[in-house]
This record gives C-alpha cells, sequence and structure tokens, in this order.
C-alpha cells in the first residue's frame, strides 16, 4: 500500500505577504508625516496673520487716541518713557513716538522678521494713514499685511 498523501493546510502570513503589509503601513505613516508638518505650517502662518492684524489694530487705535499728535505717526520712533496713569506728562507729538517706539518693539518681538512703517497722507480730509507690517513667512519669503484708516483732527 501506498502512504497516503496527506494535504496540510498552512495557516498565517507567508513572508513576502508581511512586507507587504509593511510597505503599505510605511507609506501611510509617511503620508501622515507630511499631513502633520504641513498642518504645523498653517498654524505658524494663521498665528502670524492674526498677530499681524492684532497689531495692526492696536496702532489704529493709538492714532485714533491721540489725534492732535496725528502728524507725528509718521515721524520717527523715540522712547520718551510716556505714562499715561501718571509719571512723564508728554506732548502729544512725543506721546506719538513713543507710542511708535513701544508698538515697533512689540512688531519686532512677535513677528519674525517684523519690519513697520507708518505713512500720513495729509491731502484728503480727513488725513489717512497707511500701516504696513513686514515678516518672514517659513516657505513664503517676506509677507506683508496693511491697514488704511481715516482720522478726523477736529
Amino acid at each position: 500500500m501506498t502512504p497516503a498523501l496527506t494535504h496540510r493546510r498552512h495557516r498565517g502570513f507567508t513572508l513576502i505577504e508581511a512586507m507587504v503589509a509593511l510597505t503599505i503601513v510605511s507609506i501611510g505613516m509617511l503620508g501622515i508625516a507630511s499631513l502633520y508638518t504641513r498642518a504645523l505650517g498653517a498654524a505658524r502662518t494663521t498665528q502670524y496673520r492674526s498677530q499681524a492684524t492684532n497689531l495692526l489694530s492696536d496702532m489704529a487705535d493709538r492714532i485714533r487716541g491721540n489725534r492732535l499728535g496725528g502728524p507725528a505717526y509718521a515721524g520717527a520712533a523715540a522712547n520718551h518713557a510716556c505714562n499715561l496713569g501718571g509719571g512723564v506728562a508728554c506732548t502729544p507729538a512725543q506721546m506719538a513716538a513713543h507710542d511708535l517706539y513701544t508698538w515697533g518693539a512689540r512688531v519686532e518681538a512677535l513677528l519674525p522678521g517684523g519690519v513697520w512703517d507708518v505713512r500720513r497722507n495729509a491731502a484728503p480730509l480727513p488725513p489717512t494713514y497707511t500701516i504696513t507690517l513686514g515678516w518672514d513667512e517659513v516657505g513664503q519669503g517676506a509677507v506683508q499685511a496693511s491697514s488704511t484708516i481715516q482720522v478726523p483732527t477736529y
């Protein structure tokens, strides 16, 4: 009698199947890592743009609050140690220069490579002020944001 041929079923994965599965999982993980880095970049961009919007609004409020010092907002920044709560009393022009000084320091601290400019155009009535901010954005280079406001002089 011939021995009966027995067929055994093999269970589990072969080495090739395991390697294919590992390759597919690796590609998926690389895709997730890529999405994660893009999300971090988008969050950073959003943070800088939000900071720029807040800074533009802050300077616009400072100009509106010191209408008598309006022309000086287009001048040079200077630390006059002005203090509205007491201490050194300043003229409106000195307060404007001090506002530019403190605000400019915030721009440089909050935005990478932060630069700023305030220009006054007295030709239209009321005069207009254009406030411009610039900073370095990773992957995009130099970015700018600006705002133009009109401030009655009364």
